[in-house]
């Protein structure tokens, strides 16, 4: 089992960045494919971005191509999620994950929150 925990969420104006973090404990980061999902309020948990365990290989909804950036520092067992060009729709709790399902381990979540 992997343990993660998000940072980096907060409160920013439209257009503005924020880079979130996931730091994991346990078993080896390294192997594992991880990303991001997120929820908004009302709304079911979305798909965000993925990479593979290399870092080799990334994969992202549409709705954030182009503005947000993974990758991952196996070395330093960490993930990360650079966002630019942030929209109020972008306003939700973002999880971090490793692995696949059905053994996925989650995060607790970090608040982003976009204001127009």
């Amino acid at each position: 089992q992997v343990q993660l925990v998000e940072s980096g969420g907060g409160l920013v104006q439209t257009g503005g960045s924020l880079r979130l973090s996931c730091a994991t404990s346990g078993r080896a980061f390294s192997s594992y494919p991880t990303g991001w999902y997120r929820q908004a309020p009302g709304k079911e948990r979305e798909f965000v971005a993925a990479i593979n365990w290399s870092g080799t290989s990334a994969y992202y909804a549409d709705s954030v191509k182009g503005r947000f950036t993974i990758s991952r520092d196996n070395a330093k067992n960490s993930l990360l999620l650079q966002m630019n060009s942030l929209k109020p729709e972008d306003t939700a709790i973002y999880y971090c994950y490793a692995g696949d399902e059905p053994g996925r381990s989650w995060g607790r979540g970090t608040q982003v929150t976009v204001s127009s």
